[in-house]
């Protein structure tokens, strides 16, 4: 061991007569540990918001939509599917016609986004039919919806967990789906409306989704919409989602004059924008604390030459260098530091682990879009906290340590 790093070792064991430096090095200590785990805990907590938010929506949603400009749909969609299908980055692609309504059973009612699909196709560029856990989608696959309406069973639909809840509505309840896009008659416009048969529930716990979504088949939605053979978006999965993006521009010019993409970035930009912005500034106040125990070094640091300013002059006498003397507090510091960010460590990620695998954190899925709170510390976040920490407590021990070194012996042991 170095000669610095043993004495600066030894003066941290605080003699009982200096037991309130002990005090405060133990507060300070603990005062890195706490703002360490802090961080920790905070930039885990950020970071699995922004994931699981991210899982679920790119699971649950296509990565690029395709639409005509002018919002009328899209007719003649077969050839344009199979087309845009064979594109290079597309691994697949599924049509859809969405629509608002109003869903009610009784006297409970809410509004919902009902799409109309083929469901082995939407199958592959979503998985919200996959988180189905009541009931079935498989009635959605049935081929007699290609029946006359007179002549086939009630439609089927798979509706959201909270939707569900809503409603009052349970596997095989009858709900009535209501269009705003009625028919003309001689006493004005009249909404269209159908009954349909509740089939499966799911619950994907993106409260986005299961409080408003609902499926149906492609040809029940557009005899809703009276629009036969009519799809209002083509959806695509592609091969890496982060270039959404570029593969989307390529999609929209292979489309032709008229259509124009949107992608999974571009519809929740706000929301990764806002986690990002909650991220920077939760790192910059919990930092504070850091500072705060930073400060507590500082005090410790500087009761300690303040007590040992005769050993320090005795060690000088003896032909200590200043320089050696300045490192001797710098260690001690530094291991004051050291000790605390390791604790913190230890603690935040433990901490974070066992939120991560319990979650025992629950959420309002109203208010946060999932229910329950995420967990996911990364190791890149242990390095840059644990150089901030050891930085601002670095920063802290110059003026003590430069203090230390200006002792003069003769002044210091003058009346010793």
């Amino acid at each position: 061991m170095r000669f610095e790093l043993f004495i600066a070792a030894r003066y941290l064991r605080a003699k009982r007569r200096q037991a309130v430096v002990g005090v405060i090095t133990a507060i300070s200590v603990i005062g890195v540990a706490a703002g360490v785990a802090s961080l920790i805990i905070a930039l885990a907590i950020t970071n699995g918001m922004r994931r699981d938010l991210q899982e679920r929506l790119v699971g649950s949603t296509a990565h690029v939509d395709l639409m005509r400009v002018a919002g009328d749909g899209i007719r003649d969609w077969r050839p344009l599917l199979a087309r845009l299908r064979a594109l290079p980055h597309v691994t697949a692609a599924a049509p859809g016609l969405y629509g608002q309504v109003l869903i009610s059973r009784g006297a409970r009612s809410g509004g919902g986004l009902i799409k109309g699909i083929l469901p082995d196709d939407e199958r592959t560029v979503g998985n919200l039919l996959q988180a189905v856990d009541e009931g079935s989608a498989d009635a959605l696959s049935n081929p007699t919806s290609n029946a006359p309406a007179n002549e086939q069973a009630m439609p089927p639909i798979v509706i959201g967990n909270d939707l569900a809840e809503t409603l009052g509505a349970k596997v095989n309840d009858t709900v009535l789906v209501t269009s705003p896009q009625g028919e003309l008659t001689p006493l004005g416009l009249v909404p269209r409306y159908q009954r349909f048969e509740v089939v499966g529930i799911f619950k994907s716990g993106f409260y986005q989704y299961d409080s408003s979504y609902a499926f149906t088949r492609l040809v029940d939605a557009q005899r809703l919409f009276s629009e036969p053979d009519l799809i209002s978006v083509v959806s695509f999965k592609v091969d890496n989602l982060y270039h959404a993006d570029r593969i989307g521009q390529a999609i929209e010019a292979a489309a032709g004059k008229g259509f124009q993409t949107t992608n999974w970035m571009e519809q929740n930009r706000e929301l990764f924008r806002a986690l990002k912005l909650e991220q920077v500034v939760t790192f910059i106040v919990l930092a504070l604390i850091v500072c705060v125990a930073a400060l507590n070094i500082l005090i410790a640091l500087t009761m300690m030459v303040m007590e040992k300013t005769r050993d320090i002059a005795v060690l000088m006498s003896f032909g200590v260098r200043a320089e050696q003397v300045r490192r001797i507090f710098l260690l001690q510091g530094l291991l004051i530091s050291v000790i605390g960010t390791v604790l913190g460590l230890i603690v935040g990620y433990g901490l974070s682990w066992a939120g991560g695998h319990y979650r025992f954190i629950h959420l309002d899925a109203s208010v946060y879009s999932i229910d329950y709170l995420p967990f996911a510390p990364r190791v890149m976040d242990a390095v840059i906290v644990a150089a901030v920490s050891l930085g601002v407590s670095l920063v802290a021990t110059l003026y003590p340590s430069g203090s230390a070194a200006r002792v003069l012996p003769a002044e210091a042991l003058r009346y010793e």
